[in-house]
């Protein structure tokens, strides 16, 4: 994928529920949180694509999407190997303990996660 001249091999996605009420700062929490733990599984599994993908400016992309779509990307990204992380609220705060709210999947190669998350839209 092309951004402004830029060519990048590889990404990260993390998916937030969107059909939640969450306030931004706990959307924020969720998405680092899914990042975060993406990125530490991405650099044991994967310590090749993970060090390229930091070399090309760690791109990021933040979708929204269901519960229901949370664990199916997260299912689909383990059978093909690719990194991932699901994020389950602790509830101290917003939302009940064990609420689902955040998957992330890579670092990994563009086009493979595109086939996982290419149809949802991004948050706005």
């Amino acid at each position: 994928m092309k951004a402004r001249g830029r060519c990048f091999r590889y990404k990260q996605v993390i998916v937030v529920r969107g059909d939640i009420e969450m306030s931004r700062g706990k959307i924020a929490a969720q998405v680092a949180h899914a990042a975060c733990e993406a990125f530490e599984n991405a650099r044991k599994m994967v310590p090749d694509i993970w060090r390229a993908w930091r070399e090309e400016g760690s791109k990021k992309v933040v979708l929204v999407a269901g519960e229901k779509e949370l664990l199916e990307i997260y299912e689909k990204a383990g059978l093909l190997g690719i990194p991932r992380a699901l994020i389950r609220d602790a509830g101290l705060t917003e939302l009940p303990p064990g609420t689902l709210t955040a998957v992330a999947i890579g670092p990994y190669y563009d086009e493979e996660i595109d086939k996982i998350t290419g149809n949802l839209r991004p948050l706005k």
